[in-house]
């Protein structure tokens, strides 16, 4: 088969001024490409590298590839700019790996998501939203639980995710939520922060959708506060070790699968995903967050990590991926 491969390539992104230094962090390096591109050769595919934005309309008006693998994050600082790509291919019907534009535009939306995920009956932190500084000024923090945790409404990849993003009373909450703000130019989110053990957990195929690992983030300066921070992921090799498979009670393993399936079904995910949760002290898992465009990068990649950790290589990895989504859309023999 033709797979077109969507990308968005960190090192070709604008550098306009003002923007956050981690404003690029979603988008992926050239060595990832080339890996996905030789990873989809091995299964005696032709690859064609559409990129995103208006390098890839070009493309695709030259000619359709048989199915896209997508992993474009979107251009600007629109809180649907994952369903981008996937707009523009269900416009064209060209099938394509992942979720869909209605569960991507979801998932970058955090509040909206989580309510979603709540409303199925999986435990989540307390949170709220404060979308101007009108309303941080004139919102009443009596009752909020600290230390809290706050980060922008509609990011992924970690971005304004800080070991600063803990804070322990509202003077340095309010401090903080003014900083992003201007930073990033959206609304922010705060949460109850959860003292306990960060977990991730991948997941793979439809019907059912199955588990690749759950995988224990584990510092190695160990503390219940730990945040798996932007700067942590930046040095993870120094920072953290990764057990995989997580080392948990038989109960607490079960609950974060059951967990993580019923999320992924409430918003609609498709292929791939992984779903992220803090694991109290009781042994509840806190759903955090969910992102359905995982890095792919077969170094860093918490996704590829948890894989080989899990029995899979890089190439039979994607090659499960890519099958799920020929599958799906009835491209198989």
């Amino acid at each position: 088969m033709k797979i077109g491969l969507s990308y968005d390539i960190k090192e070709q992104a604008s550098g306009a001024e003002g923007l956050p230094e981690d404003a690029f962090e979603e988008y992926d390096s050239p060595e990832t490409v080339e890996a996905l591109a030789a990873a989809i050769r091995s299964q005696g595919h032709s690859v064609i590298k559409l990129g995103g934005g208006r390098g890839l309309l070009n493309q695709l008006a030259e000619g359709v590839p048989d199915l896209v693998f997508n992993i474009a994050e979107g251009l600007g600082n629109f809180r649907s700019r994952e369903a981008q790509v996937p707009s523009v291919l269900e416009m064209l019907d060209v099938p394509y790996s992942g979720s869909d534009p209605l569960t991507l535009s979801i998932c970058l939306e955090k509040p909206l998501t989580k309510q979603l995920v709540a409303a199925c009956g999986v435990a989540t932190p307390r949170w709220m939203v404060i979308n101007d500084m009108a309303e941080l000024e004139k919102t009443d923090w009596n009752g909020f639980p600290f230390p809290a945790f706050t980060k922008p409404a509609h990011e992924g990849s970690s971005k304004g995710i800080r070991n600063a993003s803990r804070v322990n009373s509202p003077r340095e909450l309010k401090e903080l939520i003014r900083r992003q703000m201007a930073l990033y130019i959206q609304p922010m989110m705060v949460e109850e922060f959860i003292a306990g053990d960060e977990v991730t957990v991948g997941l793979i195929g439809n019907n059912p959708m199955r588990l690749t690992g759950i995988m224990h983030v584990v510092p190695r300066q160990k503390s219940p506060d730990f945040v798996y921070s932007l700067e942590v992921k930046r040095n993870w090799r120094e920072m953290v070790q990764y057990e995989c498979p997580a080392r948990f009670d038989a109960a607490v393993l079960n609950r974060i699968k059951e967990s993580a399936l019923k999320a992924s079904a409430v918003l609609g995910i498709r292929d791939i995903a992984r779903v992220d949760f803090r694991v109290a002290a009781d042994g509840v898992p806190y759903f955090i967050e969910v992102n359905p465009l995982p890095g792919l990068n077969p170094q860093s990649g918490d996704y590829v990590i948890m894989g080989e950790a899990m029995g899979w290589n890089y190439n039979s990895l994607i090659a499960e991926v890519l099958n799920s989504a020929i599958q799906r859309c009835g491209l198989g023999s």
